[in-house]
């Protein structure tokens, strides 16, 4: 069955000599991996590869067969052309940063397409803008509304947030209820669109503290989920 959905791709893996396993996320199936036979084989072929670059936007025409785990792409089109996210160095350690992480977090292999507008969306902003140092972080917040695990406003005035149980605590309960600059920011944050981003003002330290809680938060929530090995890098890109 040809199926044509928008995607965006979150990894590639080069298989065999000129193969190319890439897995994206797409508009009508969710999670789709696909396989690119023989596509470094010509100049044309590589060419076609430079389609495939993390969160790229695509258009793709899918031969979509339920008991194949590898499904085969008749047809591939750039749905957003971005200007700057893969030619802007910090922008491209957030892209990278962030492609891996939605791989580690998105297991779906149905529509969702509330969850696909919201990274699409999101990322078309980014490509748009000059002042994204925190996007990353309420990108993260933000997408956990989507994941199911979205923090519980009720109580926002409490001193504590428990990251277990993702709610806001009067006294500490656990390990991880977080208090301080994290909370702080956490409630910043949610009060907080991408347009009005560049009024939260944090520094490197902060940025990476708060960081490292939210990627705990996902852990807790999501069994399978791992922290990005990019994140080491990362951070020293965003100190």
């Amino acid at each position: 069955m040809l199926i044509t959905t928008n995607a965006i791709v979150l990894s590639k893996l080069k298989y065999r000599d000129n193969d190319l396993i890439v897995k994206c996320y797409t508009q009508q199936l969710g999670l789709v991996s696909i396989i690119l036979r023989g596509i470094f084989k010509s100049k044309r072929g590589q060419s076609k590869s430079a389609y495939y670059q993390p969160l790229s936007q695509l258009q793709l025409v899918i031969d979509y067969k339920n008991n194949r785990s590898l499904q085969s792409v008749k047809e591939t089109k750039l749905n957003h052309l971005y200007t700057s996210l893969h030619t802007n160095v910090l922008k491209g350690s957030i892209v990278m940063f962030l492609a891996e992480v939605l791989s580690n977090a998105l297991k779906e292999e149905e529509q969702n397409e509330i969850l696909f507008s919201y990274i699409e969306t999101t990322l078309q902003w980014l490509d748009a803008h000059s002042e994204y140092s925190n996007f990353h972080l309420l990108f993260l917040l933000n997408l956990t509304k989507y994941l199911g695990f979205y923090p519980d406003l009720k109580n926002i005035e409490f001193n504590y947030f428990n990251l277990s149980d993702g709610k806001f605590e009067k006294q500490e309960q656990s390990k991880y209820s977080i208090k301080g600059e994290n909370l702080s920011l956490l409630k910043q944050l949610l009060g907080t669109t991408f347009d009005t981003l560049s009024l939260v003002k944090v520094n490197g330290k902060q940025r990476q503290s708060f960081l490292n809680m939210i990627l705990l938060y996902f852990e807790l929530h999501l069994g399978s989920f791992r922290t990005s090995k990019s994140l080491q890098v990362f951070n020293q890109v965003f100190s």
